[in-house]
C-alpha cells in the first residue's frame, strides 16, 4: 500500500468492508458549488471520452447537478462551455443589478441560455439521474427525479442560491432553493438509495472542513418568513461535514471512492478567472484519468493514489 506521506489526495479510496463481491450497486455523486463545479466538468468529460458508463444512478447538487445531465445526454464539454463562456456573463453574474433588486446570480437564464445555444440531446442509457433540492417550507433535502420532462425546472431549482437568486423556484407547487443549503453532498442518501458502491466528486480539496458561521442573526433577518429554511442554513455545516465524516469512515459492506480536487485548485465560488477556471477543468481530466487507471489496475486494496 502506498504510503500516505508521499501521495497527493486527489483520489482517495475508503473501504468499510473486505467483501466487495458481487451484486454491487454503483452510484455517483457529485457536489456543486459554482464555478467550483468546472472541476467535476474535467472529470466527466473524461468519463465519457473513455466511455466510462458503470453507474446504476447519479445524485447532483447545482452544479454538480447540471454536469451529470451531460454525462447522460453524452455531451462532453456542454458544461465547460456553459461555465467558461455563459457564465462569466453578466446577465448569469451582476452585482449591479443585485444591489437594485435582482438576481447576483440568474440560474434561470443560464441554463436555459445554455439550452438554447448548446441543445441537451436525449438521455442514453439506463442510469437514474436525480438533482437535489431544499424544500423552502420544511428545510429537508427532495431528491427530485430528472427526466427529459423535469430536467428544466429541477435544474433551476437544484441551482437557485438563497438570496442570490432572490425567488425559490417551483416544482410541482412546491417551492425549491439550492439543494446545497440541506444536503451538500449527497452521499449518505445514495447508501439509503441502495448504492454499496459510490463515487464521490467533491469541489474541494480533501482535508477540507466547513466551518460554522458566526452570523445566525444574519440568517435569522434574511430568512424570518422561512423558519424551515432558516433551519437548514443554521445547520448547514454540521450537515456537511457529517457528509465527510461518513465517506472518511463509511458503514460496513460500503465502498466510497473520492475524486477531489489537489490543494493548488483555485477555484472559488464565484470565480470568474479564466486560467484559473482553465486550470480546474484540467486538474479534474487529470483526477479522472487516474481514478480509472486505479480502478481497473491489479491492486484492489489500494486506498490512496496521487495524480502525477
Amino acid at each position: 500500500m502506498a504510503s500516505d506521506d508521499t501521495v497527493s489526495n486527489s483520489v482517495k479510496d475508503s473501504v468499510a468492508s473486505n467483501d466487495t463481491a458481487g451484486g454491487s450497486k454503483k452510484a455517483i455523486v457529485v457536489e456543486g458549488g459554482a464555478m467550483r463545479g468546472i472541476f467535476a466538468s474535467g472529470v466527466i468529460d473524461h468519463f465519457l471520452e473513455q466511455g466510462y458508463h458503470e453507474f446504476d444512478f447519479g445524485i447532483g447538487v447545482s452544479a454538480g447537478a447540471t454536469n451529470l445531465t451531460g454525462y447522460l445526454s453524452r455531451q462532453p464539454g456542454r458544461a465547460r462551455t456553459a461555465i467558461m463562456e455563459y457564465a462569466r456573463q453578466k446577465e448569469f453574474f451582476s452585482p449591479v443589478r443585485f444591489v437594485r433588486g435582482g438576481h447576483m446570480t440568474d440560474v434561470h437564464w443560464l441554463w436555459h441560455y445554455t439550452h438554447q445555444q448548446l441543445p441537451l440531446a436525449e438521455f442514453v442509457g439506463d442510469m437514474e439521474l436525480y438533482a437535489t433540492a431544499t424544500h423552502v417550507e420544511t428545510g429537508q433535502a427532495h431528491y427530485l427525479p430528472v427526466t427529459g420532462n423535469t430536467v428544466h425546472d429541477a435544474m433551476v431549482a437544484t441551482c437557485a442560491i438563497p438570496y442570490f437568486y432572490r425567488s425559490p423556484v417551483t416544482v410541482n407547487s412546491e417551492r425549491y432553493v439550492d439543494g446545497g443549503v440541506a444536503d451538500s453532498i449527497p452521499v449518505r442518501q445514495a447508501w439509503n438509495m441502495g448504492a454499496d458502491d459510490i463515487t464521490v466528486v467533491l469541489s474541494q480539496p480533501l482535508g477540507f472542513r466547513k466551518k460554522d458561521s458566526q452570523s445566525h442573526w444574519l440568517l435569522e433577518k434574511m430568512f424570518a418568513g422561512e423558519a424551515g429554511l432558516m433551519n437548514a442554513m443554521k445547520f448547514r455545516t454540521a450537515q456537511y461535514n457529517e457528509s465527510l465524516d461518513f465517506i472518511a469512515s463509511p458503514p460496513e459492506g460500503c465502498r466510497v471512492r473520492v475524486i477531489a480536487p489537489p490543494p493548488e485548485f483555485a477555484v472559488s465560488r464565484l470565480c470568474m478567472n479564466e486560467k484559473k477556471l482553465v486550470d480546474g477543468y484540467e486538474m479534474g481530466v487529470a483526477a479522472a484519468s487516474t481514478y480509472l487507471e486505479e480502478l481497473y489496475a491489479p491492486q484492489p486494496d489500494l486506498r490512496i493514489v496521487s495524480v502525477a
